[in-house]
């Protein structure tokens, strides 16, 4: 941990057995037996408790590690120590959704994400924390300790997988489960200096809530300090569940020579102008892009100019799901227990529900806007969020809904159209950080199943300027 003036750096890397190690070196060095799996869980705790103190990113932790089921060394991942954020199941954890309007029991059974996850052989520690039921950008709580930031604890680690983020950060963990109905693999990982990459729909297997909704922009995923690290993941959860719709996608491994069109968006297409900051970042990648080789130039996404507020009732409609089905959470579920922002999103949807059928309809159009927009392209380069991370407090479930919702539309303007179109997408880090020294996250999206382009492009900017260390600060 350093200090320096008010700002506060954590983080966990020391000389043990996971050193420095990305995932997929972590998992060499175990199958060369040059550590030991129980050496490795027995440091990856520790790790974690070094770090927690500060950070508040654990919900629950097993009291013994438990390493992926039937894969034994042949897991890519094999005993690499992981979480789970705690929106999903895990057998015998209790799954609390960020919430405090229910008690939460043991849950009976793997959900189906979580087999596909445990399927590359990794070591699962625990359970990491999430804002209420995945709405908010940031990871905080009217009546709790917010998930701090590693790189900075005054500021956000991001939501909704801020538990994730912050771990695998701060280096306590190389990897971790995350996933995203708005942004929140992306967004983390762009406030902690992470690869955070949101699939293709469909891409890995959907859990059961998904297929229920009237549209499922949820993906899981992982975050990772390095692009190998995710594009390992995604060819490991490949071998045990591929959707025969998708292009097989199998084990990316480095930059392609291909040289791409790719477009520049500055801007949110609904008029949200990016900072100062954030742009710089971006435009920074662009010339690092057009050194390589690329062609960059502007585009335009012509979204339909209601496309903000046809996700906000959306968010609302989930909102108002969960408080009317809350008691198949916990038979104590009380939705007036919700947090704030919660309850509005609830409120100001039961006073406009008429608009649902007009919403669905507008919002699945999205496609052929989106569609348009890549003619003659092949990625779309952008911010991730259109200003940099906030300070803890500034999104905090605790600010009247009418000046939090404000500035959660003035800050998320970027990543929701992925997931209403089911695209895929990543953040990656840029090579500048803000005047404190917090990461900027800049985004590539693809069209369906290009999570291959995504991955070269992501890894010809990690080769030509590696990744911003924390431990290096």
């Amino acid at each position: 941990m350093t200090t320096s003036g008010k700002q506060t750096t954590v983080h966990a890397f020391c000389d043990d057995a996971l050193g420095e190690h990305d995932a997929v070196g972590l998992a060499e060095a175990i199958r060369r037996r040059e550590v030991g799996v129980e050496e490795v869980a027995r440091d990856a705790a520790a790790r974690v408790s070094a770090v927690e103190a500060r950070l508040n990113a654990v919900q629950v932790r097993l009291d013994v590690p438990a390493r992926g089921a039937g894969v034994g060394a042949g897991g890519v991942f094999a005993g690499v120590p992981t979480f789970v954020k705690d929106n999903t199941d895990y057998l015998g954890l209790p799954t609390g959704h960020g919430s405090a309007a229910f008690v939460p029991k043991g849950a009976r059974r793997h959900a189906p994400f979580t087999r596909q996850l445990l399927s590359t052989g990794v070591t699962v520690l625990g359970k990491t924390r999430l804002p209420e039921f995945g709405f908010s950008p940031t990871t905080e709580y009217e009546d709790a300790e917010p998930v701090r930031n590693p790189w900075h604890t005054a500021h956000s680690a991001g939501g909704s997988s801020g538990g994730s983020a912050a771990l695998v950060a701060a280096g306590a963990v190389p990897v971790a489960h995350a996933n995203d109905g708005g942004g929140s693999i992306r967004i983390p990982a762009a406030c902690c200096g992470l690869v955070g990459l949101k699939p293709t729909r469909g891409r890995v297997v959907a859990n059961a809530q998904g297929r229920q909704l009237p549209l499922d922009i949820v993906t899981d995923g992982v975050l990772s300090r390095s692009v190998r690290d995710t594009a390992a993941f995604l060819a490991a959860a490949e071998t045990h569940w591929r959707n025969p719709k998708l292009p097989p996608l199998g084990l990316v491994e480095g930059p392609s020579r291909r040289r791409l069109r790719i477009g520049l968006l500055l801007d949110s297409p609904n008029g949200v102008r990016s900072d100062a900051a954030t742009r710089a970042a971006v435009t920074e990648t662009a010339a690092t892009l057009e050194g390589l080789g690329h062609t960059v130039e502007p585009v335009e996404l012509a979204l339909d100019p209601r496309f903000t507020e046809d996700f906000l009732a959306y968010w609302g409609l989930l909102s108002f799901l969960i408080g009317v089905t809350g008691r198949t959470l916990g038979a104590d579920f009380d939705r007036r227990r919700m947090d704030g922002l919660s309850r509005g999103l609830r409120e100001a949807y039961v006073k406009d529900w008429l608009r649902t059928p007009g919403v669905l309809r507008r919002l699945k159009r999205t496609r052929e806007a989106y569609a348009a927009a890549f003619r003659g392209l092949d990625l779309v380069l952008s911010p991730v969020l259109a200003h940099t991370t906030p300070p803890i407090g500034h999104l905090s479930p605790g600010v009247p809904y009418p000046t939090l919702i404000e500035r959660i539309l003035a800050y998320v303007a970027f990543t929701p159209v992925n997931n209403v179109v089911g695209t895929p997408s990543i953040s990656v880090p840029a090579t500048s950080a803000t005047e404190d020294g917090l990461p900027i996250g800049v985004m590539f999206s693809g069209r369906p199943g290009d999570e291959r382009m995504l991955l070269e492009v992501a890894y010809a900017l990690e080769a030509g300027a590696p990744f911003r260390r924390i431990q290096d600060l």
